[in-house]
């Protein structure tokens, strides 16, 4: 590859394309990891306890999972890893794994804080 004239640069007698002289002034992280161990930190920190589901609430989301069409959409919330996350799409049910696919999400059952369907 033929390299135009305001590419290359002549350093100490060796010539240096631009775009790779350019490089060395790159940020440097010194402390590698860092950020890496940082950001886990704060992740562990703003972690949750699982909360336990009243009576009625379990009763509902039963009735729900009851009543539940095929290919039905919903929303979802659920409790994963110290966190509540909420999903929408498509759920299907499968009461013998006792697990919930939402679109690619797949939650077991004893996971599930609340469920709405949608149409």
């Amino acid at each position: 590859m033929l390299l135009k004239k305001k590419e290359i640069i002549k350093s100490e007698g060796i010539i240096v394309n631009k775009s790779d002289r350019a490089k060395q002034f790159m940020p440097f992280d010194t402390l590698k990891g860092l950020h890496d161990a940082l950001r886990m930190k704060e992740y562990e920190h703003d972690r949750l306890q699982k909360g336990d589901l009243g009576e009625e609430k379990i009763k509902e989301i039963s009735s729900i999972f009851l009543s539940l069409k095929k290919g039905q959409a919903g929303q979802v919330v659920y409790f994963d890893d110290g966190y509540y996350k909420t999903v929408q799409g498509k759920l299907i049910l499968n009461l013998e794994m006792q697990q919930l696919k939402v679109g690619n999400v797949v939650i077991n059952l004893e996971n599930i804080f609340d469920v709405a369907l949608t149409n």
